[in-house]
Order: structure tokens, then sequence, then C-alpha cells
């Protein structure tokens, strides 16, 4: 069996997570772990993200200007959303909600459980704030565990 970390956020319910998961389905049996991480609804400019990243596995929460509470209730809600529509498509899933920072939600799940591949899903380049911090091949480099992209192009369904 095939085990993935599916990590996503904005573009959870997009129509790319979703072919992506019916291809993995069709392909095999897989257990998909999905990841939302507690991000601030609003970014502001100065987050200071990209100098949490090397702090990622080291305790300290992340920030990034919003209510971590409401963040974290809104995280839940994407994911509980997120589990109902991967199971409709047939998938065999498990989730979390993970800390604002993305790179330190990936290190503590995979500190914890064995992937054989993490799978984040984006927004395009240029907007995307994870591509822009490097994140898939910061998590390649530390864990050795291969990273595939999936860039949402189109609005979610």
């Amino acid at each position: 069996m095939v085990r993935l970390l599916l990590v996503a956020n904005k573009t959870l319910s997009s129509a790319e997570v979703s072919r992506f998961v019916q291809d993995r389905i069709a392909a095999g049996d897989c257990q998909i772990t999905l990841l939302v991480p507690a991000t601030p609804q609003r970014v502001h400019a100065g987050s200071r993200m990209a100098d949490e990243i090397a702090t990622a596995g080291s305790g300290v929460r992340g920030s990034g200007g919003g209510d971590s509470v409401d963040d974290w209730e809104n995280a839940r809600t994407r994911l509980e959303r997120g589990l109902s529509d991967l199971r409709a498509l047939g998938a065999t899933v498990d989730g979390e909600v993970g800390d604002a920072n993305p790179a330190k939600a990936i290190a503590e799940v995979l500190g914890r459980k064995a992937f054989d591949e993490v799978v984040l899903s984006t927004l395009p380049k240029g907007i995307s704030r994870w591509l822009g911090l490097d994140i898939p091949h910061q998590i390649q480099r530390k864990f050795h565990v291969p990273v595939t992209v999936i860039n949402a192009e189109g609005a979610p369904r």
C-alpha cells in the first residue's frame, strides 16, 4: 500500500486535487493522510514565515498575524470538508490540522509517521507562498522523501 501525505489549504477543493486522487486510487491501493496547515486567513507583508521555516520542528509556534484559534477552527472546517470530498471519490483517508507554518506542520507529521510521498497542492507559481519559500525542495532535502507538487490553476470546485 502506498502512503501519501497530501498537504493542501486553499487548493484543497480544486479539480486538480480531485483528478490527482482519482488517478492514485485507480493506480492501486493507497492510504492518504490529509494535512491542512492552520494558515492565517490574511497574510501581511513582512510575514516571518520564511524565518520560521528554519525553526520547523523546534517547537516554536508559527505566526502570521491572525487569531490562532480562529485559524485553527477554519483549518478544521477545511479539513472536514476535504475528508468528505476525498472519501466521496473513494479514497481511504484520514487527516489533521497542522501548524500555520506549512514546513513545520509537515515536519511534525513526518516525525510521527512514515510516508512514501509528500504531495503539496499549491496555487500557481508566482502566487504560491509555499513555492516562493521553496517548501517542496526543503522537505525533499530534509526528509529524503519524494515530493510531488500539484499546481491548482483553476478555481476551487
